[in-house]
C-alpha cells in the first residue's frame, strides 16, 4: 500500500465519519424540535375549565414581526400583548366542546384595552353563557377594563382584601411649548381644521377651548356606553356605577378601608372569596387536578391549536370573506404588524382583490391615523377592490380617526362601536427648526443658495416665507381631497362633510347620528353585512396576513423553546421592563414628533388617546 492510497482511504473513512456525525446531529436536533413541539401542546382533560387570562394589553393585532416577537417574548423583553382573536376563537370553540364545562376569567396580568375591543371579548363570553355552562370571574384588583369583562360572568368574585376601582375616562396630554421655547426650538405648524388639536401638544401650554369641548363630548359618550354595558350585564340600576364611583372616596374610609365590602354592597360582585375558596368552588364544577390540587384547567395557549383546527374544519369548502386588520399608526412603505404600512397594507388589499376565493372584504380599523401619502395609497387599493366588484365593509374598533377615517371612506358600509373614536377629518404638518437653539450655544448658520427655496427647509435655519406658503397650500389641498374622499364615500356634499369635519373628533354614537358611520354593532355584524352584500349564505372569515417563510413558521412552531432556555428574563427583570414601557411618555412624544416632521409629508392624525 503506497502513501497516496493510504491517505485516500483515510480521507474516505473520515468523510464517512463526518457524514455519520452530521446525520446524528441532525437527528438530535430534529428530536429536540419534536420534543419542543410536543411539550408546547397541552393535553385537554375530559372535563375542565378554559382559563382566560390575558397578559398585558388586549390587542387586535400583535405588534412586530412574528419571529422577532417570539424571540423577544422568549427572552422576556417583548411587549406584553394578547391577541383578541385568539381568545374569541378559543371561547367559541369551547362553547361547543363537551370537555369544557366552564369558563374562568382571570385578570391579574391584564393591562387594558379600548372599550370596543373589550366588547368583542365580552360578546364571546355572553355567547358561551347561552350554552348553560358556567362563567366564573375572580380578581384581587379589578380596574375599569378588568371589571368590564368580569361583569359578564355568571359569578364574579373579589378577594376580601381586593377592590374594584372604576375611575371613568380621561384625556390628559403633555404640553411642550414652554420647554421648547426654553430650548429655542421653533415648531412650525401648518393645519386645517378648527378642532385639529393634534399639534397643540407642541404649540400650547394647556388644552385649547375647542379641544376641551370635543373631548368632553366623546369622553361622556364613552362613560355612558361603559355604564350601560356593565349595569346591563350585572342587572343593576342604570345609575349604579356612577353612584359607586361618586361615593367611593367617602364610603371606603367609612368602611374602615374595606373596599371589597363596598363593592359587594354596591352589587358589583357576587361575593367575597379567596383564591383558594374559588378553586374549591370550581373543583365542584369540573373536578380536581390531582397533580396541582386545584381545579381541572386548560389554558388558551394549550387550547388554541384545537380551536383553530376546529375553525379550519368548519371553514372547509365555504366561500371566504377576507379580513384585514389595519392597526396602529399609518406610516409610509413596508411596516411590521401593529402599524399600517402604505405599501404593506396595500399589498394585502391587492391580494384580496386578486384572490378568486375572497368574495368580500372586511377592513378592521384600529388607528388614529398618520401619513396622508400612505393613507391615499391604501385608499386607492380599497377603491380598486370595490371597482372589481367585491363588497367592502369597514368595522371600526377603538380608533378610526383622521387617517383611520381616510382609509375607511371608500367602504360600502361602515360599522362602529358606540365607543369608537372617529372623525378628526383634518390635515397637519409639523416642521421643527433649531436655529435659536444653536444660537444659545454660539453656533451660527450662514450661506447662499441658487433659488429662493434653497436652504429653506433646513432644520438649522428659520423656515422661510416661500416654504411656509408652499406647505400651507399643500395642507389646504390635502384637506380638500380628504373632504372629497369622504363626501364621495358618504354620498354627501362637500359642504355637509366640511361642517362636521374641521378636525372634530366624534364618539361612535355621534358619528352614527351625523352619518359618518352607517351602523353601530360588532365585528361579527360587519362580517354578516359583507357576506350579505356578496350574496353569501354560507361563508367563513379568513384573516389575510403576510405569508411567512417555512423557516419563520418553524421558529414559531417550536415556540422558541431553545432561546427561552438560554435567554429568559427573571421575573424581576420582566417586571421592570414592563414598568419602564409604561413610564416613557416623553420618549413616546419625541418618537411621534420624529415620525411626523418630515418636510415633504403631511399627516392626518388624532392625538385622542383616552384612559
Amino acid at each position: 500500500m503506497n502513501v497516496r492510497s493510504f491517505f485516500a482511504g483515510l480521507w474516505r473513512g473520515l468523510d464517512g465519519l463526518r457524514k455519520v456525525l452530521h446525520l446524528i446531529v441532525l437527528l438530535v436536533i430534529f428530536g429536540a424540535l419534536i420534543g419542543l413541539l410536543l411539550s408546547g401542546t397541552g393535553r385537554i382533560p375530559s372535563k375542565a375549565a378554559l382559563v382566560i387570562s390575558p397578559d398585558g394589553q388586549l390587542v387586535e393585532q400583535l405588534s412586530g414581526e412574528p419571529v422577532t416577537r417570539a424571540l423577544e417574548a422568549a427572552r422576556g423583553d417583548g411587549r406584553h400583548e394578547t391577541l383578541l382573536w385568539d381568545l374569541t376563537d378559543s371561547i367559541r370553540a369551547a362553547a361547543a366542546d363537551p370537555r369544557i364545562q366552564a369558563l374562568v376569567l382571570d385578570f391579574d396580568k391584564f393591562d387594558g384595552a379600548t372599550q370596543p375591543t373589550l366588547e368583542e371579548l365580552a360578546l364571546a363570553v355572553r355567547e358561551f353563557r347561552t350554552t348553560g355552562k358556567k362563567v366564573v370571574a375572580y380578581g384581587n384588583e379589578l380596574d375599569k377594563e378588568g371589571y368590564y369583562l368580569a361583569a359578564q360572568a355568571d359569578e364574579t368574585y373579589l378577594d376580601p382584601q381586593g377592590f374594584v376601582l372604576i375611575d371613568g375616562y380621561d384625556r390628559y396630554r403633555m404640553y411642550f411649548k414652554e420647554v421648547l421655547d426654553k430650548l429655542g426650538v421653533d415648531i412650525n405648524v401648518f393645519r386645517v381644521g378648527e378642532f385639529k388639536s393634534a399639534v397643540e401638544t407642541y404649540t400650547r401650554t394647556n388644552m385649547s377651548p375647542e379641544d376641551r369641548e370635543e373631548s368632553r363630548a366623546y369622553l361622556a359618550a364613552l362613560w355612558s356606553s361603559y355604564q350601560q354595558a356593565v349595569t346591563r350585564a350585572r342587572k343593576l340600576a342604570p345609575d349604579a356605577v356612577e353612584k359607586y364611583v361618586d361615593t367611593l372616596a367617602q364610603k371606603v374610609p367609612a368602611a374602615g378601608g374595606d373596599a371589597a365590602h363596598v363593592a359587594q354592597e354596591a352589587g358589583l360582585i357576587t361575593g367575597l372569596r379567596t383564591e383558594l375558596e374559588v378553586e374549591k368552588h370550581l373543583i365542584g364544577v369540573v373536578g380536581e387536578d390531582k397533580a396541582s390540587g386545584s381545579f381541572r384547567a386548560v389554558s388558551v395557549a394549550d387550547y388554541l391549536p384545537y380551536a383553530l383546527a376546529q375553525k379550519r374544519l368548519h371553514a372547509a369548502g365555504k366561500a371566504r370573506v377576507g379580513v384585514i386588520v389595519a392597526s396602529g399608526d399609518i406610516l409610509d412603505g413596508e411596516q411590521p404588524p401593529g402599524t399600517i404600512g402604505g405599501d404593506s397594507t396595500a399589498k394585502l388589499i391587492r391580494q384580496a382583490r386578486l384572490d378568486q376565493d375572497i368574495k368580500a372584504l372586511v377592513l378592521r380599523v384600529d388607528s388614529p391615523g398618520g401619513s396622508v401619502t400612505a393613507s391615499e395609497e391604501i385608499y386607492r387599493e380599497l377603491k380598486a377592490l370595490r371597482d372589481a366588484g367585491k363588497p367592502l365593509v369597514v368595522s371600526m374598533s377603538g380608533y378610526a380617526a383622521s387617517g383611520g377615517y381616510y382609509i375607511s371612506a371608500p367602504a360600502d358600509e361602515i360599522w362602529a362601536s358606540p365607543a369608537t373614536i372617529t372623525g378628526s377629518i383634518g390635515i397637519f404638518a409639523v416642521i421643527p427648526t433649531v436655529d435659536k437653539t444653536l444660537g444659545k450655544v454660539g453656533v451660527g448658520v450662514d450661506g447662499i443658495g441658487t433659488t429662493p427655496l434653497s436652504g429653506q427647509l433646513r432644520i438649522d435655519r428659520p423656515l422661510g416665507a416661500e416654504a411656509r406658503a408652499l406647505l400651507q397650500s399643500q395642507i389646504e389641498r390635502g384637506y380638500d381631497e380628504f373632504l372629497e374622499r369622504v363626501a364621495t364615500g358618504r354620498k354627501k356634499s362637500r359642504a355637509d362633510i366640511d361642517a362636521i369635519a374641521q378636525g372634530h373628533v366624534w364618539a361612535g354614537t355621534d358619528a352614527h347620528r351625523l352619518g359618518l358611520v352607517d351602523h353601530l354593532g360588532s365585528f361579527d355584524e360587519a362580517l354578516k353585512a359583507a357576506a350579505h352584500r356578496a350574496k353569501l349564505s354560507d361563508y367563513a372569515a379568513e384573516f389575510i396576513e403576510p405569508e411567512l417563510t417555512w423557516t419563520q413558521q418553524l421558529v414559531l412552531a417550536i415556540k422558541t423553546g431553545v432561546v427561552r432556555a438560554f435567554f429568559s428574563a427573571t421575573p424581576d427583570q420582566a417586571a421592570l421592563l414592563k414598568l419602564a414601557s409604561r413610564l416613557d411618555p416623553v420618549a413616546r412624544e419625541a418618537a411621534r414628533l420624529s415620525r411626523f416632521s418630515a418636510p415633504n409629508r403631511v399627516y392626518a392624525y388624532c392625538f385622542c388617546e383616552v384612559r
